[in-house]
Order: C-alpha cells, then structure tokens, then sequence
C-alpha cells in the first residue's frame, strides 16, 4: 500500500509537470512565473519522492545538497568572471534570487540532474549493482551528457525567447556561446562524480523497473514538452542578441525541437528498453 501511494504521489508530479508544458501554449495569457514554476517545481519534489525511495532520505539530501551547492557555485563564479558558462545575467523571469542566481534555477538543478542521473542508471544497467571500478566513473560521465542535452534543447529558448537570462557577448549557438555547454559538463560532473564517490562501496541499490521507467518518462516529457513553447506574439519574428546578430525566432524554435526528437527523446527510449534488462556492470 505505501508503495502505491508513493507511485501516486510521482504520478501526480509528473502530470502537474505536463501541465506546465501545456500552459506553454497560452504564454500570452499565463503568468510566466506560474510556467517556470511548474517547470521546476514537480521534478524537484519528484527527484525528492523517487530518489528517497532509492538511495533513503539521507542519500537524496546529499544528492540535493551537491547540485544546489556546484551548481550555484559556478553559476555565481560565471556571473563574476564569465568562468566556465561565459558572461550573462539573469532577469526577473524566474523570480526571487540569492546572490544573483534565482532559487528555481538551483532547484532545476536538482530536478533534471536527478532525472539524467537515473536515465544513465538505466542505459549503463547500473540500477541494481554495485557501484564500484570503472563504474564509479563512466557513470557520472555519462549522466553529464544527459544533462547537457536537455540544456542544448532549451537554452536558447529561454533566453532568447522566454528571456530569462540575457548572454553579454551573444554566441554561435542561436545567441548562446559554445562555452556554456563546456561549463554544463564540467559542473553537472563535478556534482555527479561526487555523488558517484558517496554511494562507492555502499552496496547494491535495487531500483524496481516500475520506478526507473516514471523517471524515463519523466525526462521524455520534458523533451516532448520542448514540442509545445511556442513564442508570444509581441516577441515579433527575430532576436537580436546584444551583438546586434539576428536570430530568427522559428529557427530557435524548430533547432530545440529537432534536437528534441533526434536526442533527448532517443535517449528515453534506450533507457526505457534498458531498464528492464540485466547485464553484468563494467568492469
């Protein structure tokens, strides 16, 4: 019984999730904090539900705790020096901040690192054995990836389209520079090398297949939901970073949903196909 409830309980964040996805659709009519917060909000909590039930309470919060201190670190380092992401600075859009770095930002850390985290515990056959060797390593590698993948898929949405952060120099990437992508990996491993080192040697963490495939589904939503942003209409049909390079917004948009498809969303599906398989880990 508590077992289902708890089922429930991710079910229901998943589907608070997608809603946030949908109201994408009526930007011009929806406040964008509400949006951003039904980004954020549901999959950190799930992170929270789904990683207690993995790793305990006491392996979640050490797993939260080194996404929000890494990644807030980097990001306030990045605000100061332009070091790793590169020169930007955040807007009002994602409300209330701390030292320059908004609380949902942190917080989406958590979210979407847990859920890459487990995608890559699925792909590598990881999610019932113990993490020792090699594995300690190619883990975190791996998820870095998955993390960064979602980021390619949304990063110029939200800034050039949602505005939520405004890039100083403008960048290759539809006004994003190339060295935030390098800043994700190095950051989202650093947090997830450590965590990989925490759980070492622990024993093996069984993670029912039911579980692992929420938290698939879960990331396949957000890759899905890149399918449904569409731009408000007094955005006009270009941005121009303050370059002054012009972007044209439809390329912005149809660039996150082809990765969307090509990338994020095949990553789901091989994990789902994984997770329900056994191999021996990497040696």
């Amino acid at each position: 019984m508590e077992e289902e409830r708890v089922r429930h309980v991710m079910s229901i964040l998943l589907l608070l999730y997608v809603m946030g996805r949908i109201l994408q659709l009526f930007a011009d009519e929806v406040p964008s904090l509400l949006i951003v917060t039904l980004h954020v909000i549901p999959s950190a909590l799930f992170a929270a539900v789904h990683g207690a039930r993995i790793y305990r309470s006491r392996g979640i919060i050490v797993f939260t705790l080194l996404c929000v201190a890494v990644g807030t670190f980097f990001e306030i380092l990045s605000l100061r020096t332009g070091f790793p992401f590169g020169h930007y600075r955040f807007t009002d859009l994602m409300g209330p901040a701390v030292f320059g770095v908004p609380i949902m930002l942190a917080l989406a850390y958590v979210g979407m690192g847990y859920l890459s985290w487990v995608l890559s515990l699925a792909i590598l056959q990881l999610h019932n054995q113990e993490l020792s060797g090699r594995n300690l390593f190619v883990l975190p590698v791996v998820a870095s990836f998955i993390m960064t993948a979602w980021d390619l898929s949304m990063e110029p949405v939200w800034a050039a389209v949602d505005h939520a952060w405004v890039w100083r120099d403008g960048g290759l990437y539809y006004g994003v520079p190339i060295s935030n992508f390098f800043g994700w990996l190095l950051t989202t491993y650093i947090f997830y090398q450590l965590f990989a080192l925490y759980l070492g040697n622990r024993g093996v963490v069984h993670s029912p297949t039911n579980y692992l495939r929420l938290a698939i589904v879960f990331y396949a939503a957000s890759a899905a939901g890149n399918l449904l942003v569409i731009a408000p209409a007094a955005l006009g049909k270009a941005f121009f970073d303050p370059t002054g390079m012009r972007w044209t917004i439809s390329n912005i948009l149809w660039a996150s949903r082809l990765f969307s498809v090509s990338v994020m969303l095949p990553l789901s599906l091989f994990a789902w196909v994984r997770s329900s398989r056994q191999s021996n880990p990497i040696a």
